[in-house]
């Protein structure tokens, strides 16, 4: 019998981050080159993780010009300034992430079987991480919580 949980998605915040993402990047002094802008682009209207491939073939489907490297170049630099979250599901390939400037934040669920991964927020959780912190006497500066198991699509199968 499997277990029935809630989920709470996170609402989407696309132009908000891309403004921070924007102001961050002048004011750490650099320039606001089309690559970076395009991975930008594509980072505001996600509302979970995609790997650099992922987010090249995007750019390439709209006609954008920017090469694979100059993803991964544009998402380091994005990843220093800590506009993104790099995050490993466990599958060997790296994902990216817009980070909230509100700190604001989710943690994945991710399908054994298709490789699916979903967003999910759960407060209970949450404040279960809180009160660890403060019994281990550990200032937490983060956290990554993936979920591994079977989608709906790949149980009913």
């Amino acid at each position: 019998m499997r277990a029935s949980y809630h989920f709470t998605m996170l609402p989407d915040t696309p132009t908000r981050w891309a403004d921070h993402a924007v102001a961050r990047l002048e004011h750490s002094g650099h320039r606001w080159g089309s690559a970076r802008r395009a991975v930008v682009e594509v980072l505001a209207g996600q509302s979970c993780c995609l790997t650099a491939q992922q987010i090249a073939d995007r750019l390439r489907a709209q006609g954008a010009d920017v090469g694979l490297a100059s993803v991964y170049r544009a998402l380091e630099l994005l990843s220093s300034l800590r506009l993104v979250h790099r995050l490993d599901v466990g599958d060997g390939t790296a994902r990216y992430e817009r980070t909230d400037p509100s700190g604001e934040h989710h943690h994945h669920l991710v399908c054994d079987r298709c490789g699916a991964v979903a967003a999910f927020e759960d407060d209970g959780l949450e404040h279960a991480i809180e009160a660890l912190s403060g019994r281990l006497d550990f200032e937490m500066g983060g956290h990554d919580i993936v979920l591994r198991g079977t989608c709906r699509g790949c149980d009913a199968v």
